[in-house]
C-alpha cells in the first residue's frame, strides 16, 4: 500500500541513452495535489489518505463536495481519490504532495486510464478473431460463426464475444518503468504507452506486482535506463 497521484497524458516521445539507444516514453503531467482527508484504522476501519487535484471554480462542484472541501480548508478541486497507506499519521490535511515525494526514476508503476472509444466494431476487429477462409466459394469472410447450440440450452450464453461497442473502458497497465522525473515542470516519463487519449486523466500508483519474481528480474534488465539518459547541459 502506497501513495498514488493523478496525471494528465501529454503524449508519447522518446529519450536517448548515452549509447544511442532510443527508449519510447509517455509524458505525464502531474498537477498540484492537496490532502483533503485522512482515514485511520481507529476511526474509519482502514488507513488511507484522500488526495484532491485539478483546481476548479465553485460552480463546477456540488454542495456536498464544496462543504467537504471548505470544512477542511482545502482548495476546491474536481477529482478526489483515496490511496491506502500504512502510515496516515505522516500526513496532514491541507498538505501539498509533490511529484518528487512519491515517484523517482527507476520505480515500477501501474497506470489506470480510460481507453480510447472506438465506437461499434465487428467481432474480428473487437476480439481479433481470425475469420473464415478468404477463398472463392466461401460466403462468409468476416462473420462471427456459430454462437449457440441446439435444443439444450437453446440460447446464446452470456458473455459471448460478439460485435459491439469497443473501447472507452477502464484499463490498468502494470509495471511500467519511471524513466525520469522533472520536478520543475511537474512531468514524469514512463517507458511505453498508457491508456487513453492526450489530455486524458490518469491515475498513477506504485505497481501492485513489483514484488513478483518476474518483475524483479525485469527491473534488473532495464534498471540501467534511468541512469543513462542523455541530458543536455542547457
Amino acid at each position: 500500500m502506497s501513495m498514488g497521484l493523478f496525471g494528465i497524458k501529454l503524449g508519447m516521445t522518446r529519450v536517448f541513452l548515452k549509447d544511442g539507444t532510443v527508449v519510447p516514453v509517455t509524458a505525464i503531467k502531474v498537477p498540484k495535489h492537496i490532502v483533503t482527508a485522512i482515514r485511520t484504522l481507529e476511526k474509519d476501519g482502514y488507513n488511507a489518505v484522500q488526495l484532491g487535484a485539478f483546481e476548479v471554480k465553485e460552480k463546477k462542484l456540488t454542495k456536498p463536495e464544496i462543504g467537504h472541501l471548505k470544512k477542511v480548508g482545502a482548495i476546491l478541486v474536481k477529482r478526489l481519490k483515496e490511496f491506502r497507506v500504512d502510515n496516515p499519521q505522516d500526513y496532514q490535511v491541507g498538505q501539498e504532495i509533490k511529484l518528487e515525494d512519491v515517484f523517482k526514476p527507476g520505480d515500477l508503476v501501474d497506470v489506470v486510464g480510460i481507453s480510447k472509444g472506438r465506437g461499434f466494431a465487428g467481432a474480428m476487429k473487437r476480439w481479433d478473431f481470425g475469420g473464415f477462409p478468404r477463398s472463392h466459394g466461401h460466403r462468409y469472410h468476416r462473420a462471427v460463426g456459430s454462437i449457440g447450440q441446439r435444443t439444450d440450452p437453446g440460447r446464446v450464453w452470456k458473455g459471448k464475444r460478439m460485435a459491439g461497442h469497443w473501447g472507452a473502458e477502464k484499463i490498468r497497465v502494470q509495471s511500467l518503468l519511471v524513466v525520469d522525473v522533472l520536478p520543475d515542470k511537474g512531468v514524469m516519463l514512463v517507458k511505453g504507452s498508457v491508456p487513453g487519449h492526450p489530455k486524458g486523466i490518469l491515475i498513477i500508483e506504485k505497481s501492485k506486482i513489483a514484488n513478483r519474481r518476474s518483475q524483479r528480474l525485469k527491473l534488473n534488465r532495464i534498471k540501467h535506463i534511468p541512469e543513462n539518459i542523455l541530458r543536455s547541459e542547457a
